[in-house]
């Protein structure tokens, strides 16, 4: 078992295409069953210790590994049972089933047991699990100390992430071969659990990846604060936001921060303060602008930001300006451009989501020709070129006044430190990330922004 950090992610049809691409080099079908549910049979074993375990077997596939995984613990001396909601209907889960020597209980009647298995139904479910395959499900589930899954949570949407019916929610899922969109998209991802990578012998790769932790290394020994990166903040009406911004952009590492527009007293003395002006938009030292916190969205603010994107530099856009700005106006700039909305601020510029977040977001990025970072509980980066990095699920304190502040300013410190645009965007994500991790919670945007400081360290 591995964890997902930097592997790729497949769809249904992305995984179906990497099997019979062994299949055609000569891997047989019943092997790589075996293979993956000798995997499981091991992690399973780890996991349940001398617990009793309870392996519910569906009629495809997964009931397949989920039958050679139970053959498995057996023969390591482990306590195992098997339910069965139907017979096998295929030729490898028939194989699989021939080779489990024990009694096969119907799934509705089966006897809980402290480690239950969810080998149902597998990646290619298109439908809502049937209600009495549910009720013994979620019966189950309730009743173990430790439940999990196989490859995804039965009845889970694999690549819109859906969770359709009342499903039981796992502790545990075994992502064989690849990880896959339910294991990141919400809500799917919250039954998830704690996800798991069991590789295969079968070459996967996707445009699509999980965040992994950044390369943060100190400056240089000859580095001097412009060389570490100058970011300009834009005040809007909300001075706390764009303040907030800019204070995350210094603990960051950005070398050199200035708040244009305000005078702020209690600031701290090391953010510069300057007007906005044609001079301030043109000093050649800025490595990334930052606007949108706190923007406001009269006439005036719209001539401040028109100014701003008239500019060549660098530049991440939050909050109100994603109100006030269209998508080909952003495709209309030479310089590199992140875009960080939240759902709301998503369907305003690009349009409600229909389908997978996933999608929606590399077409927002394509359109907009800017790195996109679609924020909430599953936040996906896309870029135009059709990458995607997927972040796992983040401190739920992260919900709270300011903290989508903290994010632009940590961005735009790894954009105007030398970052292209989508590993700033990650990275700041990361970080992000890894400071509320840090102060565990509750804590207000204020804490978020100096935690950053600790973990850029």
């Amino acid at each position: 078992m591995i964890a997902l950090d930097g592997t790729p992610v497949l769809t249904v049809a992305q995984m179906r295409a990497a099997e019979e691409t062994a299949f055609a080099a000569g891997t047989r079908p019943m092997a790589l069953m075996r293979q993956a549910g000798a995997a499981v049979a091991v992690a399973v074993g780890r996991l349940a210790g001398a617990n009793e375990i309870l392996v519910l077997c569906g009629p495809g596939n997964n009931g397949g590994v989920g039958y050679v995984a139970a053959a498995r613990l057996a023969a390591m001396g482990k306590k195992v049972r098997v339910a069965a909601l139907a017979d096998p209907d295929s030729e490898q889960a028939l194989e699989a089933r021939a080779g489990w020597a024990g009694p096969i209980e119907p799934l509705a009647d089966a006897r809980p047991a402290p480690v239950v298995v969810d080998a149902l139904f597998g990646i290619g479910l298109s439908r809502p699990l049937a209600d009495e395959h549910l009720a013994a499900l979620r019966r189950l589930v309730a009743a173990a100390m430790l439940s999990i899954a196989v490859d995804v949570p039965s009845g889970v949407g694999t690549d819109d992430g859906t969770v359709p019916g009342d499903l039981p929610r796992f502790d545990v899922t075994l992502a064989l071969g690849a990880a896959k969109p339910a294991h990141v998209l919400q809500p799917a991802a919250a039954y998830a659990g704690e996800v798991r990578l069991l590789p295969l012998a079968i070459d996967v790769g996707s445009d699509v990846s999980i965040l992994s932790a950044p390369q943060l290394s100190p400056p240089a020994v000859d580095a001097h604060k412009f060389s570490r990166g100058m970011v300009a903040v834009v005040r809007g009406r909300m001075t706390g936001a764009a303040q907030l911004a800019a204070e995350a952009a210094m603990h960051a590492g950005a070398g050199y921060v200035a708040l244009l527009g305000a005078t702020i007293p209690e600031a701290p003395h090391a953010l510069v303060r300057r007007r906005f002006d044609p001079a301030a938009l043109s000093d050649s030292r800025i490595g990334a602008l930052v606007v949108g916190p706190g923007l406001g969205r009269d006439d005036a603010i719209r001539e401040v930001l028109a100014a701003t994107l008239a500019t060549d530099w660098p530049l991440v856009v939050d909050g109100d300006a994603l109100h006030l700005v269209s998508a080909e106006t952003i495709a209309a700039r030479r310089a590199m451009t992140i875009l960080t909305p939240h759902a709301g601020e998503f369907a305003a510029m690009f349009g409600a989501v229909e389908g997978s977040k996933l999608a929606a977001t590399r077409a927002a990025a394509r359109r907009s020709g800017a790195v996109v970072v679609h924020k909430g509980p599953d936040t996906v980066i896309a870029a135009p070129d059709g990458r995607i990095i997927c972040a796992m699920a983040a401190s739920s304190w992260l919900s709270t006044a300011g903290s989508g502040d903290v994010l632009a300013g940590a961005i735009a410190a790894m954009l105007a430190g030398g970052r292209d645009a989508i590993d700033a965007a990650a990275a700041g994500v990361w970080l992000h990330a890894a400071a509320a991790q840090y102060l565990r919670g509750p804590f207000i945007a204020d804490d978020l922004a100096r935690a950053l400081a600790a973990v850029r360290a």
